[in-house]
This record gives structure tokens, C-alpha cells and sequence, in this order.
């Protein structure tokens, strides 16, 4: 999902971490006694493990996995982490299957995979992460923005996907019962791709 440009991966995976390092900054949670800031977190749709192992590793001390191509899935756990951060349990299954244990993750990071769920689908799913997400927890969404001058989503027939609206994100996160706390754009891509960004997300009534 780096639209044929590999060298943006620091960048991104950069971003990424600030990003979250501000959260934990300007939102430090009272239930955190932890030399990491989250105990588990998981990556939903982790492809082939880039962010798994080059951010999340870095920020929870396990992290599970979420990918519904199985060769993918089946070697994350045999990459290379840059932090300490272990693998823990993978799941090859779409997001639109995974069923989530209530309570079990201080972070749900999901990235460049949202465009394969109908809308519909994608407020189960959030509405099944909300579950999921501790007292304190975020979901971070991170995705492209569609850029049609019209202001309307991009639908790609090609795979099937759909690119979304700041403002269709927002709607489906508070049909989901989620609020927005932090979002910023990601900074630092080239002009050519896609607008990025950042959502952190908690429940409506937390």
C-alpha cells in the first residue's frame, strides 16, 4: 500500500510513531504501569508485517495479527522486530470476520486496508474494536483521502475498493459510536499519492 513508492516506509512508519507519542503525551492513561505504553495491540491487516514489526513492536510489548492472506500472515511472526515488542496471535481472517475478545487491547492500529469494506461493514467492524479497545485505549485509523474535486468517494473497479472522505470517515466513526480525539494529516509524502490521515479514536461513552 505505498502506491509503488518503498522509500515513504520510514516516513510513514515515522509519522506513525509521533503521532502516537503524542497521544500518549497529551492523553497519558491513569491505568498505564507499563514501561511500554500498551501491554497488546494488534494490526489489522498487517500484510506482510512492515508496520507490525517497524512500529508496533516498538510501542506494545505483544502484537497480534490480523491478515486474510495466510502466506502473509504466517511470516510476521518471523520478522525481524525493530523494538521489543513480540508477535503474539494471528488471525487469517478478513476484518469483516475477526471477532475480537472483549477488553483485550490497549491499541487497535488499522492502516490502508478500510477501503476493502463496504460502509456497512466497516462500522461492524469498529463497533466490534470498540469492544475490544481497553479503558483508556485507542483505535487508530490511518488512511487515504479521496481527493475528488466533487467531494465524493473514489471507487476503484479495478480491486474492488473504496476511497473515502474526511467527512464519509467521520460519519461512519459516529454511526460506530466512536469519537474523534486527535487527527492530522501525514506529513512529508509525495504530492502524487494520496492525502493521509491520521484518526484517533475512542468510544462514544468512555
Amino acid at each position: 500500500m505505498l502506491g509503488g513508492y518503498p522509500q515513504i516506509s520510514p516516513v510513514d512508519l515515522r509519522g506513525s510513531f509521533l503521532f502516537l507519542a503524542k497521544l500518549h503525551r497529551q492523553h497519558p492513561s491513569p491505568t498505564t504501569n507499563h514501561a511500554l505504553p500498551f501491554p497488546r495491540g494488534v494490526d489489522c491487516g498487517a500484510g506482510i508485517g512492515r508496520v507490525t514489526a517497524g512500529l508496533l513492536s516498538r510501542v506494545c510489548e505483544v502484537v497480534d495479527v490480523v491478515e486474510p492472506v495466510e502466506k502473509f500472515a504466517r511470516d510476521v511472526p518471523g520478522k525481524e522486530m525493530v523494538g521489543a515488542g513480540a508477535v503474539g496471535d494471528v488471525y487469517v481472517v478478513g476484518l469483516e470476520e475477526w471477532r475480537p475478545e472483549t477488553g483485550r487491547y490497549g491499541l487497535v492500529w488499522v492502516q490502508w486496508c478500510l477501503g476493502h469494506l463496504t460502509d456497512e461493514q466497516l462500522v461492524e467492524y469498529l463497533e466490534r474494536c470498540k469492544e475490544a479497545v481497553t479503558k483508556g485505549g485507542w483505535i487508530v485509523v490511518k488512511e487515504n483521502l479521496s481527493t475528488d474535486k466533487d467531494g465524493e468517494d473514489i471507487f476503484d473497479e479495478v480491486d474492488s475498493s473504496v476511497t473515502r472522505t474526511d467527512g464519509k470517515f467521520r460519519e461512519l466513526f459516529a454511526r460506530a459510536g466512536m469519537r474523534v480525539v486527535e487527527t492530522e494529516l501525514q506529513r512529508g509524502f509525495p504530492k502524487v499519492l494520496y492525502p493521509v490521515r491520521f484518526y484517533a479514536l475512542r468510544p462514544e461513552k468512555a
